[in-house]
């Protein structure tokens, strides 16, 4: 690894709202790290499957984050930090040159349009496939996903994961340092590390799919550590101002069950708290929930918020009432999934009342091409970015 530099600025301040003060808007201004957004609109990742069956990042792919730029954040799609990691056909990765000049040209399209990105960072674990990666999935420990996945060949029944080593252990921390370094050199302003939806970072911090008795299993303090470790090696690699951490508390996508979700997270923040990493991003949160606010109470630094939105339809107000609720409860700034995708200039259509896209057909957001993917149209007269 090599030395970081000391930090250029302190986590953000809160902006939990001093009764009789103002509403915080989500088109204010805000402050992450030493970057200055121009409104608190979060564009969160959402994986396309438009890469190259290798993981490059396409052509279509820099069009399509240029059309989203004013956003006030981007956090790209989801891409492995080693070959084991990966998921899905098609799904980017950023553990090769190739992969690092392929999101240079995506940076770059988005730079020229004004915008701003970190990258996430994800490894599936036993969310995986040997038709997919031509590798045996790792894992905590060799508990299959009770579900089917889709490889090159067709849906797969989950294979037994092979539980990680301690070697493992060390070697990934070091894959995600190295594919943070990497995306800096792509030109990412940082990178979130994401440790939700049931991938390998959550399987370890989760019961059902943590069955370890040495240091990274049982008790919470243990299952957090492989994930404040990743998180510490990726700041000490690129800087904690440009480092995120997702998590989504409760979430049991990909048959995750956390059983003990009230307590494994203020363990998490308490074990990250002085990390001084540029935010905390929770997936899926709900404002009225105990674990929500005991997160905001407890995490002395920004907080990013995924409102829960239906999932048959975009709201008509493009799911503006739920980030002003996200707002109201603490979170700094608000991340927005579908409403992105559906709508490229999202941030002028929700400041304007405009009416918003639905997504067309949730089929094509996964088969690659344009179609679904940048041909949602834009208002006559788009805003300028900035």
């Amino acid at each position: 690894m090599t030395n970081a530099p000391a930090p250029t600025s302190v986590p953000v301040p809160v902006s939990t709202p001093v009764p009789g003060s103002p509403q915080v808007s989500v088109f204010e201004p805000a402050a992450l790290g030493p970057l200055r957004l121009p409104n608190r609109l979060v564009m969160a990742p959402l994986t396309r499957n438009r890469a190259t069956a290798g993981g490059v990042p396409t052509p279509l792919m820099a069009t399509y984050y240029a059309q989203r730029a004013t956003a006030g954040l981007i956090i790209a799609e989801a891409s492995t930090p080693n070959a084991v990691g990966q998921t899905y056909p098609n799904i980017t990765a950023i553990h090769r040159p190739d992969h690092v000049a392929g999101w240079r040209m995506v940076t770059d399209a988005v730079r020229a349009a004004g915008g701003r990105m970190f990258l996430q960072l994800q490894h599936g674990g036993r969310v995986g496939h040997p038709d997919t990666s031509g590798l045996t999935p790792v894992a905590p420990s060799p508990v299959a996903l009770p579900e089917t996945l889709h490889t090159p060949t067709g849906k797969q029944q989950a294979p037994v994961p092979r539980e990680m080593s301690l070697q493992d252990v060390e070697d990934h921390v070091a894959d995600f340092a190295s594919a943070a370094r990497r995306a800096i050199e792509a030109g990412f302003e940082g990178v979130e590390v994401h440790s939700a939806n049931g991938h390998l970072l959550h399987q370890f911090l989760s019961q059902n799919t943590n069955r370890r008795t040495d240091a990274y299993g049982g008790p919470v303090g243990n299952r957090v550590r492989f994930v404040a470790e990743v998180v510490r090696a990726v700041a000490e690699e690129i800087g904690p101002e440009r480092v995120g951490l997702r998590v989504s508390p409760g979430n049991t996508v990909n048959s995750i069950e956390e059983g003990d979700t009230e307590e494994i997270y203020p363990a998490l923040v308490a074990a990250l708290a002085d990390s001084r990493i540029a935010y905390l991003h929770i997936g899926y949160a709900d404002p009225g929930q105990p674990v929500f606010q005991r997160i905001r109470e407890e995490w002395p630094g920004t907080l990013i918020g995924n409102p829960v939105l239906p999932k048959d339809r975009i709201p008509e107000d493009g799911g503006l009432a739920a980030s002003e609720r996200l707002l109201a409860a603490g979170a700094d700034l608000v991340a927005l999934g579908r409403p992105f995708l559906a709508n490229p200039d999202l941030v002028h259509r929700l400041r304007t009342g405009a009416p918003v896209n639905q997504v067309r057909d949730a089929y094509m957001m996964y088969v690659g091409g344009a179609t679904g993917y940048t041909d949602y149209p834009v208002l006559a007269e788009p805003p300028a970015v900035g």
